[in-house]
């Protein structure tokens, strides 16, 4: 059951988007702005954020596409997939900077409790390279299988933070030949490669590995302590 609620945020431009919001229960030791794969702030990402407040972040998931479609929560299946995909491309062909206003609202409303990491999976990861680069009042960021990230156009963009990525061998959405070239241009960012498939911090899809999400787990929660304190 969801421990969180839902408040709506409002982007420079006036744009409202609206996001879930897990709180500790204890005064929060920083904040994370969570940016969800191609399904939306669904089931398995309101989870997420209710696991980093446990941890003792105040953890905001941003509904990253609501400038196109509003209300999106998928599932996993094939037509699932099919409409995230859709809805992705909508949202990268929006007009420069697309939703980078909603996740910056985002980041200056967590802000109010601390310092602010950004985690992101899947398009959410590539979105949180991009904010890393780009965004302001952010301490630290973390990118779990980031699709396109290691393109040459986001490979020539530079961190202006801590970055912390995790990725995965068998990805064709970051393959390895991409990986050693973002490794090769960025020997600032911390690059963890582990034996699973894309989605593998999923637990409701097949590609989940526990060990590799445990571990992973465990390595981002010392990177934001480290960052966010």
């Amino acid at each position: 059951m969801d421990r969180g609620t839902t408040l709506e945020l409002t982007a420079a431009d006036g744009h409202k988007t609206p996001a879930y919001v897990a709180a500790p229960h204890d005064p929060a030791r920083g904040a994370v702005v969570i940016l969800p794969e191609i399904f939306g702030v669904n089931s398995h990402i309101r989870a997420v954020a209710d696991g980093y407040a446990e941890a003792g972040y105040c953890a905001i998931a941003l509904a990253t596409f609501e400038r196109v479609r509003p209300g999106v929560e998928l599932a996993y299946t094939p037509h699932d997939i099919h409409v995230g995909v859709g809805l992705k491309a909508a949202v990268e062909a929006l007009p420069p900077p697309g939703v980078m206003p909603d996740i910056q609202a985002a980041i200056d409303h967590a802000g109010a409790h601390g310092k602010v990491g950004v985690i992101g999976f899947c398009w959410g990861g590539l979105l949180t390279w991009r904010a890393a680069c780009t965004l302001r009042n952010l301490s630290a960021a973390v990118v779990y299988y980031g699709g396109g990230m290691t393109r040459p156009e986001e490979i020539a963009r530079m961190p202006q933070v801590p970055v912390m990525a995790h990725l995965s061998d068998r990805d064709a959405s970051v393959p390895l030949s991409g990986v050693d070239e973002f490794k090769k241009a960025h020997g600032e960012v911390e690059v963890h490669l582990y034996s699973a498939d894309h989605g593998f911090n999923c637990d409701q899809r097949e590609a989940w590995n526990a060990a590799s999400a445990q571990q992973a787990r465990a390595r981002t929660l010392a990177f934001l302590g480290a960052h966010l304190s």
